[in-house]
């Protein structure tokens, strides 16, 4: 093994992607559902490694530039994700989820830096127990940069290789219950407290008609909702397709064939007897009233009408605030589908009661006139694309560095945002801007999870490595029990308090509060848990905005961690 490891410290790319691919693979094994994922054994197996090659006398270490470039990539990649999201939150409907973010983020950070003077735990320990025991991996990078630009003042006989070597070691041991225990507390929460959240959910859907889009009639259009008849009734002959619209509202023409000819469906356009007319609606109409036009016929050419789907961002001032339900009576209704929402970058329950808000996404599947028509009425409308425009992801690392050195003079010492920071809030500024403009500085999803989780993967592989060597040294069984400590209490408080203020001061419907405590954790596990235990998606309403918003601050406080 010794030879295998020297091969490895000659190679350090073989050794860093050797790394990361066993992450990924060990992140995958679970038990009952619960697993390390791909980052925390990012960590465990570049410790291992790194462990074990010391063993044989051979110190595996990596690049410092490359730790620092994927992290901040991984900012980068943050900020453009709860962009939307984090400034949404700063309105009225987003403020008492807000509130709670800040509160169990703030509560958070305070009990591990208490409890790390009061169990006096080894320097940089104090990082490591934030980002594990909050699930927040990004802290290790905030509390890594305290370090290396001084901020962080190091104990005599304390070195930067073993700080960083300590925020390793308190991240792995705090993770797993991290991830856990806000699993379980998020999914038995109510049961502790004595509320029927599966009878909650059912009261929110009743109140805002999650389950039942179709009474909106925006998802009229689906399969038999689009049929072609002859035109021999001579009461409906001679009509203008507007005057038909006047009189059935709940159809819509869409095609008319006279002879060999499609001429469309203008609505200044008159029909004629023996016009093959293809109507569309919703099934049970489209049979209620057969003799309106006619013998329906299968005609090719009536019905060859282009389909279509895209992404529909809300811009439009006039709908916001609008539900669903008031736009059953607009052109497009009966015509096209809603298939789902994002608010946020996340999923969210539609209803006939959802409420638009600026910048939701919603992807619609229907006839192309129908999505166009719903597209230039809610803001704008994107087609899916693979492109990435480099020069807006370009311009926006350079203006998030550039804001990251500005330092303001405070007392003896200098207090900026840092690289990291300043990338996080030039991601937001920038995704921001792009959601307005819909897309002209397109980073598809795609992408940008590649940024995430490469840049985050990549980065904390680096971190165990590096910190492997010298984790030995310092590694008891007190030490670990005292971590161990630290980071349950710091992950099973703050939930408790956040639930508890929720239900009771702000009155949330128990249903959305589970959400609202899996987003103050900015951790989408628990919400997505909570939801198959009440047999609902409603948690999914209350995440998006404590999502963006503690996603934010737990990652920055990785940094204020390390100082405090």
């Amino acid at each position: 093994m010794e030879s295998f490891f020297k091969f490895l410290g000659a190679n350090p790319f073989l050794l860093l992607f050797i790394t990361v691919g066993l992450a990924v693979w060990v992140g995958k094994f679970s038990v009952k559902g619960y697993g390390l994922g791909m980052v925390a054994a990012a960590i465990v197996v570049g410790v291992a490694l790194a462990t074990w090659a010391s063993t044989y006398g051979v110190k595996l270490q990596l690049d410092n530039f490359a730790k620092s470039l994927m992290y901040y990539l991984f900012m980068y990649g943050v900020g453009l994700r709860v962009g939307p999201s984090f400034f949404n939150s700063l309105k009225k409907d987003g403020l008492t989820f807000t509130i709670l973010a800040v509160i169990c983020s703030v509560l958070g950070l305070g009990l591990v830096v208490v409890l790390s003077r009061m169990f006096e735990l080894p320097p940089g320990a104090v990082g490591g127990v934030l980002a594990g025991s909050q699930t927040m991996s990004a802290a290790i990078g905030t509390a890594e940069m305290a370090v290396t630009q001084g901020a962080y003042k190091m104990p005599a006989g304390s070195t930067a290789e073993a700080v960083s070597a300590m925020i390793a070691l308190g991240y792995g041991i705090t993770y797993i219950w991290g991830t856990v225990g806000i699993i379980l507390i998020c999914k038995y929460l109510p049961k502790w407290w004595g509320v029927d959240a599966r009878r909650s959910a059912k009261e929110y859907e009743e109140k805002f008609g999650v389950p039942n889009l179709d009474d909106v009639g925006l998802s009229g259009y689906r399969p038999g909702g689009l049929r072609a008849y002859r035109l021999e009734n001579r009461q409906t002959a001679g009509k203008s397709i507007a005057q038909f619209r006047q009189t059935y509202p709940q159809y819509r023409i869409l095609n008319i064939v006279r002879g060999t000819e499609a001429l469309g469906a203008s609505p200044d356009l008159v029909m004629q007897a023996d016009d093959v007319v293809a109507l569309g609606g919703r099934l049970e109409d489209l049979t209620a009233n057969m003799g309106l036009l006619g013998p329906e016929v299968p005609d090719a050419k009536a019905l060859s009408i282009p389909l279509d789907q895209a992404e529909i961002l809300v811009t439009a001032k006039g709908v916001v605030g609008k539900a669903l339900k008031e736009f059953r009576q607009e052109d497009f209704a009966g015509q096209m589908q809603v298939v789902r929402m994002e608010r946020g970058g996340v999923p969210f329950p539609v209803g006939a009661e959802t409420k638009l808000q600026r910048f939701d996404v919603i992807f619609v599947a229907g006839l192309k006139s129908a999505v166009e028509k719903v597209g230039a009425g809610l803001g704008r409308v994107a087609r899916p694309s693979t492109a990435t425009d480099l020069l807006t992801l370009s311009v926006g690392m350079v203006l998030g560095l550039l804001i990251g050195g500005i330092n303001i003079p405070v007392g003896s010492f200098q207090v900026g945002l840092g690289n990291a920071g300043g990338l996080l809030l030039s991601g937001i500024f920038v995704s921001s801007v792009v959601s307005r403009l819909r897309f002209f500085g397109s980073t598809p999803n795609a992408a940008r999870n590649i940024l995430e989780d490469l840049g985050l993967v990549t980065f904390v592989a680096i971190v165990g490595i590096n910190a492997g060597a010298s984790l030995l040294a310092q590694l008891t069984g007190a030490v670990a029990l005292k971590i161990f400590l630290v980071g349950f209490i710091a992950c099973t408080l703050p939930p408790f308090v956040t639930w508890a203020l929720g239900y009771h001061l702000f009155k949330i419907n128990p249903a959305v509060l589970m959400g609202g405590v899996a987003g103050a954790r900015s951790h989408s596990g628990p919400c997505r848990e909570a939801a198959k235990e009440i047999g609902s998606s409603v948690p999914w309403v209350g995440f998006p905005v404590g999502y963006a918003v503690s996603g934010v601050l737990l990652t920055v406080f990785g940094y204020f961690a390390m100082i405090l």
